[in-house]
């Protein structure tokens, strides 16, 4: 069979590595490319678009895209459009405020690991949080094993009034 009649290629002779050097194999559908690089690729190439678009809206002078019909309004020319990145860097703003409270913040370094207000075990991520805002072990996490000073009782009554208000219809006049 020759391939030249029917219109088809013959397969490569081996894998073709990506063309930007990662390390993963490419193919001719996605420009030599791994996929990774291709969609990355794809995702440039449409956020470029969008900031011509953009651009260009601004230039034109209205501050939102003209639209015909509904649809998005199709570019007929491509531009090429180095997408360059810039690297961030972390900016500490300090108030006046965060100056005052600098001891907090220390003493929030200086606490170390989470432990158990009643007996100081290290208990880390499996600690308990009570309601009255303590971290408990395993042992001490129920509220008759640390002396909790939460009222529950105030607390079920208070939720329970919320919930279920009281109804009471209008006296009515007597015939």
């Amino acid at each position: 069979m020759e391939h030249d009649e029917t219109g088809c290629q013959a397969p490569p002779e081996g894998p073709i590595l990506c063309i930007n050097n990662c390390g993963f194999f490419g193919s001719a559908a996605t420009m030599n490319m791994c996929s990774k690089c291709h969609k990355d690729l794809v995702l440039k190439q449409e956020q470029a678009k969008l900031a011509a678009s953009s651009i260009d809206s601004i230039v034109n002078g209205s501050s939102s895209s003209t639209t015909i019909g509904g649809k998005e309004p199709m570019i007929s020319s491509t531009m090429d459009v180095q997408v360059v990145s810039v690297e961030s860097k972390p900016v500490s703003v300090q108030s006046s405020s965060a100056l005052d409270s600098g001891e907090s913040i220390e003493a929030k370094k200086k606490e170390g690991p989470n432990r158990c207000a009643t007996c100081r075990k290290r208990v880390g991520l499996t600690g308990f949080n009570c309601r009255c805002g303590n971290l408990f072990c395993a042992s001490h996490r129920y509220s008759d094993k640390h002396e909790c000073p939460f009222d529950y009782r105030t607390a079920a009554r208070d939720a329970i009034a919320k919930a279920n208000p009281v109804v009471k219809a209008e006296k009515l006049d007597k015939i």
